[in-house]
């Protein structure tokens, strides 16, 4: 290791081991450019060690992005204010506040999932890192199960399909803006109102 690359692994007085430094150069590179064209090459240039040295703490690329990519999520998360928990304030409001979140969450993180598509492996490695109900959409799928055993949601609830419609709405609504260039900031408060309306009530009387 060189003189310059021992001195960036110094955090706080104490040692960031070398497979951490990676991982977090990764994620810095993640969020400032994207995926697109990220090379072993260019993160370790970025990290300050030769390339060869990535492969010494992962199996290949494809493993280093996805803890970058995980890092890049869970950073990502940890700036968005928390999820309210069952029972909390009313099922309407909390809706709100998760599709709030998930949006976004989605516009954080999106983009940078956008220029993996071609590279399947590397987003089966992220799926792999996830711990059960850690995800956005399986803490969503939780909140709502939880309401229903709390009795302020029917028992018949469909919950999964009220968490895909709004996981879609959130997806629906980035994917729109980066792929199709939509103009404009998005859904406003008026679409996330509507989104929970439809999801608590349905169309059919609404």
């Amino acid at each position: 290791m060189s003189p310059r690359t021992a001195a960036v692994l110094r955090d706080g007085g104490g040692e960031r081991t070398l497979r951490d430094h990676l991982i977090a150069t990764a994620e810095r590179l993640i969020a400032e450019r994207g995926t697109v064209g990220l090379t072993v090459r260019g993160i370790a240039r970025e990290a300050g060690v030769a390339d060869g040295v990535l492969y010494n703490h992962f199996a290949d690329k494809e493993e280093l992005l996805a803890h970058g990519l995980r890092a890049h999520v869970r950073r990502t998360e940890q700036g968005l204010r928390d999820l309210p928990r069952p029972g909390d304030g009313s099922v309407e409001d909390n809706l709100r506040a998760y599709v709030t979140y998930g949006l976004a969450m989605h516009r954080a993180v999106v983009p940078a999932f956008a220029g993996l598509f071609s590279q399947p492996k590397v987003l089966a490695r992220f799926a792999e890192l996830g711990e059960p109900g850690e995800d956005w959409r399986d803490r969503l799928r939780g909140y709502l199960r939880a309401e229903v055993e709390r009795g302020r949601l029917a028992p018949v609830a469909k919950v999964d399909a009220a968490a895909r419609m709004i996981v879609g709405f959130c997806h629906e609504s980035v994917m729109a803006a980066l792929f199709h260039e939509v103009a404009g900031p998005g859904p406003d408060q008026a679409d996330v109102d509507d989104l929970v309306t439809v999801v608590l009530h349905g169309i059919i009387n609404s």
